[in-house]
């Protein structure tokens, strides 16, 4: 089985600093066919996947239950990283009733008459409850960005927005854990081709991915931007190598059973008035 409670070693690695070094980011130092959390076996991670994710299933029950906390997960990557894919992976045993998922697309007229922030804001996660963020309040210093429709003042402007709107949220009760799907120029190109052949995929494919998938220098500066600029203490980010989906898999399972596992939950006191009542 895969090695227990690896996060340490792990964190060490593939955390991005919440404080700033000297030099820049760059995610060509971070390997994507690494796979720091794998046993070296693939079937045994994947059926640690599948335990992970049957731990995490009685763990959201727990967490559900207690009520302190709220979970927010963020899942951003390029196309073709497998945000779907962890999803189904990581939180498919877990009950409706406290996990919700949000994707995230292009914002509506509505949307567009508020701050960016605002639709975001109203799918946070209530008390016990976990969200799930299929992109995120990322793509508005992604997209804008690559595409020169924000300049670099109002691009350092929304760092300090969203830094500051993730605080909120942390000192009100939410756990917030930020994953980047990190996969290479290579496999994505792998996974673009398999969903053109597989006509069971073949939905997903636009040929804008195309148009996307040449400015791929360009959004992986962007990402190095944010990823710098926005990991925090309440809201650090943890780059996941991606190429492998079993590993990714694994590693965000990994740390988010640890996460919960740390924050000491506890079901609600029992009624006095259940000492002893038998249904008839």
């Amino acid at each position: 089985m895969a090695k227990k409670s690896p996060t340490v070693p792990l964190l060490a690695g593939w955390q991005v600093p919440a404080v700033k070094p000297a030099e820049a980011f760059s995610l060509a130092t971070l390997d994507p066919g690494a796979k720091p959390c794998s046993s070296g076996d693939k079937e045994t991670d994947k059926a640690e996947v599948d335990a992970l994710a049957s731990e995490l299933d009685g763990l959201q029950n727990l967490f559900y239950a207690d009520k302190r906390y709220k979970l927010l997960v963020l899942l951003q990557g390029t196309d073709t990283s497998g945000k779907d894919g962890t999803i189904r992976a990581v939180f498919g045993r877990t009950s409706p009733l406290g996990v919700h998922t949000v994707g995230w697309k292009a914002p509506s007229e509505e949307e567009r008459a508020h701050d960016y922030l605002w639709r975001i804001h109203r799918q946070v996660p209530g008390a016990g409850e976990t969200m799930i963020f299929n992109r995120s309040h990322y793509e508005d210093v992604l997209v804008p960005v690559v595409k020169g429709w924000i300049t670099a003042e109002q691009t350092a402007q929304r760092f300090a927005h969203i830094n500051d709107f993730e605080r909120m949220l942390a000192e009100t009760g939410t756990v917030i854990l930020k994953f980047m799907l990190h996969i290479s120029f290579k496999e994505q190109g792998q996974r673009l081709q398999e969903r053109i052949d597989d006509p069971a995929k073949r939905w997903k494919f636009s040929m804008g991915d195309l148009e996307v998938r040449k400015q791929w220098a360009d959004y992986q500066k962007a990402y190095e931007a944010l990823l710098q600029a926005t990991s925090t203490p309440w809201a650090p980010w943890t780059v996941v190598p991606a190429d492998s989906k079993t590993h990714r898999n694994l590693m965000v399972a990994t740390l988010v059973r640890d996460k919960l596992k740390s924050l000491d939950l506890c079901y609600p006191p029992d009624d006095p008035a259940l000492t002893g009542l038998k249904i008839e």
